[in-house]
């Protein structure tokens, strides 16, 4: 990758811009450009078509014998695609009936030109479709549909529901912007496949459900059109970010590896114990939390090889803040509501001015005054809600479909790395830029978990890395550590399984 293509991509520090570029996401319309300029460049529109049905017919024989196969087609190029699969299919061994919405004749440039080289009978698009069907091919309608599917389309989708559905590019009905669904009675795929690059509705919910298993094929498009395109969002991979990960060299002293303080609460002190865990497995040369006087005594028993600071009040944690060796601090896990001198607390660790990670309490604290966090926001600075805590701190938000979207608009609000939690975690940059995480298995939805993601995160702050960066990489090495072994999960198994996944990254030998 060119230095001129990494400034033209403004990624945020710590991305590595070739690895962008391959993990890209491709929102529908600028799918549609990369079409325009690859064939604008010399390239053949029919070839791609013809490479996409190729893909598709060969997924189906890797997976499926032969047998009677439905394909359902559209009138734009993904019905076009869909003939390309039909005549593959049935050259192969297949029964095929395939069924149109719309009339032939009214087909054009290389759908209809697959459509001429289709040697067997065209239907009309029906439920009758189906009968003896033991495999179904969607190739209604792609990711760029905006609205619901009605009338033949719908009836004939409905009337697939049980039998195998292999869908072109997108389950029809399904936005491949942002993985909304238009229609609540759209047909789930066993499997779609989708090509060049991913797009974000195949990765965000319920997208990523609807879809079933993905498979992402190359159908010859010049990777040089991503130059002209300068994608704004990636799938999360360690590709991305390996290279920024801290390493620890013979020079290293515990300072120099990162020096992480939790702000500790009086309640809930599981909270603070388990980010603590986490930012020492992570990396950090030194944890210390700061706890409330009364609590202190059980945080040294539960933190043997942390150091544990006694504060009294408010005074006596600005004062702790003081040491400039603290590279990193996380307050919110266990602050607590009611906690004396929260959101002072909070505040005073944005006024150092020294990274730091927001979770929980922290946010939730925030409530009825969000303005007056994100002025204070200035240092690199992550904020780790989930839905009900964004919904707190971005009400007007909240309701915006996009997951991505709205990432997005309280990242360049608050000026923070946002990574809103959930099986489809998105870390977003108050650049525009933000990723979308797809290994965290469903299990990691266990109490405690976020407060190890956060220890996580600041471990690799106080290690000097970037924050897109490092909210990316612990999200995606929290999400690993679960997939260790999800049954019975609880937050206490991960902290102790992230060395192992780390090393892993660091050799690039994958999770």
């Amino acid at each position: 990758m060119s230095d001129d293509l990494l400034e033209l991509n403004g990624l945020p520090p710590g991305v590595d811009a070739a690895a962008w570029n391959r993990h890209a996401l491709l929102t529908p319309s600028e799918m549609a450009l990369a079409d325009r300029l690859a064939i604008e460049a010399g390239g053949d529109g029919y070839a791609l078509m013809r490479n996409a049905g190729q893909a598709v017919a060969d997924a189906i024989a890797a997976r499926y014998d032969k047998g009677a196969v439905a394909v359902l087609c559209g009138p734009g190029n993904n019905g076009g695609d869909g003939f390309v699969v039909a005549e593959l299919l049935r050259q192969s061994g297949w029964s095929v009936r395939l069924g149109l919405l719309g009339e032939r004749a009214a087909l054009s440039g290389d759908a209809a030109r697959a459509a001429g080289d289709y040697r067997g009978p065209v239907e009309s698009l029906s439920p009758a479709l189906l009968e003896g069907a033991d495999l179904v091919v969607d190739a209604l309608f792609g990711a760029g549909l905006n609205r619901a599917v009605s009338g033949a389309a719908l009836e004939t989708l409905r009337a697939a529901e049980g039998l195998p559905v292999i869908a072109i590019d997108t389950p029809s009905g399904l936005s491949g912007l942002d993985g909304s669904d238009f229609e609540a009675a759209i047909v789930s795929a066993d499997l779609t496949v989708t090509f060049f690059r991913k797009k974000p509705g195949h990765l965000l919910l319920p997208g990523r459900v609807f879809c079933g298993d993905l498979i992402l094929a190359d159908i010859g498009l010049p990777d040089a059109v991503l130059s002209s395109i300068v994608p704004q969002a990636a799938e999360n991979h360690p590709d991305l970010w390996r290279s920024a990960l801290p390493v620890a060299t013979p020079l290293s002293h515990k300072y120099s590896r990162g020096f992480v303080l939790i702000a500790g609460g009086a309640d809930m002190i599981g909270a603070a114990c388990l980010a603590a865990r986490a930012a020492q497995r992570s990396g950090a040369g030194i944890v210390s939390v700061a706890a409330p006087l009364q609590q202190a005594p059980l945080y040294k028993l539960a933190l043997e090889s942390a150091v544990i600071r006694t504060v009294k009040d408010t005074r006596a944690f600005i004062e702790i803040l003081e040491d400039q060796r603290i590279g990193a601090s996380v307050v919110g896990p266990g602050l607590g509501l009611s906690s004396p001198g929260g959101h002072e607390k909070v505040l005073a660790v944005l006024r150092r001015r020294c990274p730091a990670v927001l979770d929980a309490d922290a946010l939730t604290l925030f409530a009825d005054a969000p303005d007056a966090l994100f002025s204070e926001i200035v240092a690199p600075t992550v904020l780790t809600p989930h839905d009900g805590e964004f919904a707190r701190l971005f009400p007007d938000l909240a309701g915006v479909p996009d997951k991505l979207a709205r990432a997005r608009a309280a990242a360049a609000r608050c000026g923070a790395v946002i990574v809103l939690k959930g099986y489809d975690t998105v870390i977003a940059d108050p650049s525009g830029h933000a990723v979308i995480n797809t290994n965290a298995p469903p299990e990691l939805a266990t109490a405690g978990a976020g407060d190890v993601l956060s220890g996580i995160v600041a471990a690799f702050l106080a290690g000097r890395m970037p924050a897109f960066a490092a909210a990316s990489a612990a999200v995606f090495l929290h999400g690993a550590a679960a997939r260790i072994s999800p049954d019975g999960l609880i937050a206490s198994d991960l902290p102790d399984r992230l060395p192992k996944v780390i090393a892993q990254t660091h050799s690039s030998s994958g999770i």
